[in-house]
């Protein structure tokens, strides 16, 4: 049986997180691994259908999807976890359960600036939420904690998608998990 992980790629909406995740799952897929891609959108509409953006139920949709990810992480596969989880405490809590479990870890910090996701908006959030729309923006009128200290700090605006998803690769390859 091959060794799963979690890689949570967080950042502001728009950063490239499902960019990279899907890059680096055909990446590792070709290679033979075992690969699930928990998009957080389709968490939101299957899994978490019904929460809210507070930050009570922003807290619930993060442990769900850590939840989903140690299980699958737990029994060989690669999860890849785009997802903004804007608070800290909600990854901390997910990273925990991973490391109560003997799970590998691993929280990428897609760290683009929101001036560079507003000029991207790939779902015209920051159209919306400027044309008053919208309320509750990660980033914008909504906090985002960034990670402290993330496994691996990524600035997607000075790099090519493929070089993004190749440094996680060479993380994962680093601690055996690739």
């Amino acid at each position: 049986m091959t060794t799963g992980a979690t890689v949570w790629l967080t950042g502001l909406p728009s950063a490239g997180k499902t960019t990279i995740a899907h890059e680096l799952a055909g990446r590792l897929r070709e290679e033979g691994g075992r690969v699930e891609l928990l998009d957080g959108d389709e968490i939101r509409e299957f899994l978490s259908a019904g929460l809210g953006f507070d930050r009570a139920d922003r807290h619930t949709n993060v442990q769900r999807i850590g939840f989903v990810a140690e299980l699958l992480a737990r029994n060989g596969v690669t999860a890849l976890v785009p997802v903004i989880a804007p608070y800290a405490d909600s990854r901390d809590a997910v990273r925990a359960r991973h490391e109560a479990n003997g799970t590998p870890y691993v929280e990428v910090h897609v760290a683009t600036p929101v001036e560079v996701c507003s000029v991207r908006d790939v779902k015209g959030l920051y159209a919306k939420q400027a044309a008053g729309e919208l309320t509750g923006l990660t980033g914008v009128d909504d906090p985002y904690e960034e990670p402290a200290q993330p496994d691996l700090r990524i600035e997607s605006q000075h790099q090519t998608v493929q070089e993004s998803a190749a440094a996680v690769h060479a993380l994962l390859t680093e601690r055996g998990l690739a």
